[in-house]
């Protein structure tokens, strides 16, 4: 693949365009950006609410968003076809853990004006007026569940993994129409945009809602792979296979389903987690290898147990800091958040959360927020320090958090 430029000189490029070619639209988008305000989504899976929270500072929250507004009319469809309520169910007392997946990952569109949501329990992904709360439009993902998305650098299309059709939807982020799809491993995952938006990243996890969980039943777990295609013609390009690179450094028992997963700032390192390993691997693009190993400490109130792990996922949330110094890790069964310098590897102070399910980075690029899922709330870690700063109420169980853009004097939208 030909080499990835580093943003600024994108940026730099981009910006001399402007000011040669086009001063008036400059001054647009200007005006247009200021009249926006950078805030944290953070989706509360359970209840089928985004919270709307300060992008730094002290994360207060500002509003709610419904994001099932349709939900009568979307259950009356899944209890009149029998396959769909069985999946529906079956999403409820697996995954779910006996609780419906309302929201799994959300984007706002470049003009601030709508929020973009998959819902896994509806097996679609819908765009909501923030301004309204109604919806502006549904697209049903193949199968009969939506997962992780992924939105492009220019904001303008939205990659969607459909986890029981081994599918990636790439959709226009403004009108839901279908652009291109393109198959994966077993039940796609995380996806990731390279930051000059010619690649996508899809990670396939395989089947965690099994009990087969014993090194020896890995096998069974499906066909677990990173899956790199052209963001544009949406063709493979590229198969990463992490089974001969844990096999190559002595890790034969552990999984190679990668979870989340973060680039370095040059995008020649992939940082990143796999099924019941309580740390991360570092990879090099370059050489295919992986170069490093950081296992991180267990907490002796969490068993060993594999089969006790919430969707096989020990460690699940990953985040680097801008300047690519640190790495902030959600240890989610071992209740506790860290963050890691890069060059050493070393660990941070472990700051205690329940079931932290995600890390992103705050507006500023000062601190790592989590979800804590077990406790209904987001907390933020200072990168300097590692040290917690502040933890804000929000839905029931969250997981995804992610920086948006809504106009700067919104409020909640009117619920029905």
């Amino acid at each position: 693949m030909p080499a990835i430029r580093p943003r600024h000189l994108c940026s730099v490029a981009a910006a001399l365009a402007l000011t040669v070619t086009a001063p008036a639209t400059a001054a647009t988008a200007a005006a247009d950006s200021a009249a926006l305000r950078e805030v944290l989504f953070v989706g509360n899976n359970w209840d089928g609410t985004a919270d709307v929270i300060k992008s730094s500072g002290d994360f207060a929250r500002i509003g709610r968003i419904d994001v099932i507004p349709d939900k009568d009319e979307r259950m009356a469809e899944i209890n009149a076809d029998p396959i769909k309520w069985i999946y529906f169910m079956a999403i409820r007392n697996s995954v779910g853990e006996g609780h419906d997946q309302f929201v799994d990952d959300m984007y706002s569109t470049p003009d601030g004006t709508s929020m973009v949501v998959s819902r896994p329990s509806f097996a679609d992904v819908v765009s909501i007026d923030l301004a309204t709360g109604d919806i502006n439009w549904r697209f049903a993902v193949s199968g009969y569940r939506a997962d992780h998305m992924a939105v492009s650098p220019d904001g303008k299309r939205v990659a969607v993994s459909a986890s029981t059709s081994n599918t990636v939807h790439v959709l226009d982020i403004d009108s839901g129409k279908e652009l291109g799809k393109f198959a994966t491993g077993d039940k796609p995952h995380e996806n990731i945009f390279t930051q000059d938006g010619k690649y996508i990243y899809n990670m396939a996890i395989g089947d965690v809602n099994t009990q087969t969980d014993a090194p020896w039943l890995d096998w069974t777990k499906g066909d677990r792979r990173v899956t790199v295609v052209d963001a544009t013609t949406y063709q493979q390009v590229k198969v990463i296979d992490m089974r001969p690179a844990l096999d190559a450094i002595g890790l034969t028992d552990y999984s190679d389903a990668v979870r989340p997963a973060v680039f370095s700032p040059d995008e020649s390192k992939l940082y990143f987690q796999v099924s019941f390993f309580n740390g991360f691997f570092e990879y090099d693009l370059a050489t295919d290898k992986i170069t490093r190993t950081k296992t991180l400490p267990k907490n002796p109130a969490t068993s060993d147990d594999r089969t006790t792990f919430v969707n096989d996922s020990r460690h699940h949330g990953l985040s680097m800091s801008p300047d690519g110094s640190k790495l902030c890790v959600a240890g989610t069964m071992d209740d506790y958040a860290t963050v890691v310098n890069r060059t050493t590897l070393q660990e941070g102070p472990l700051v205690t959360a329940s079931k932290p399910y995600w890390a992103t980075v705050s507006g500023d690029g000062k601190s790592c927020v989590v979800s804590e899922s077990g406790t209904d709330q987001v907390t933020a870690i200072d990168f300097a320090t590692g040290r917690k700063q502040v933890s804000v109420p929000v839905g029931d169980h969250p997981q995804r958090v992610r920086l948006a853009h809504v106009p700067a004097d919104w409020a909640s939208p009117p619920t029905g």
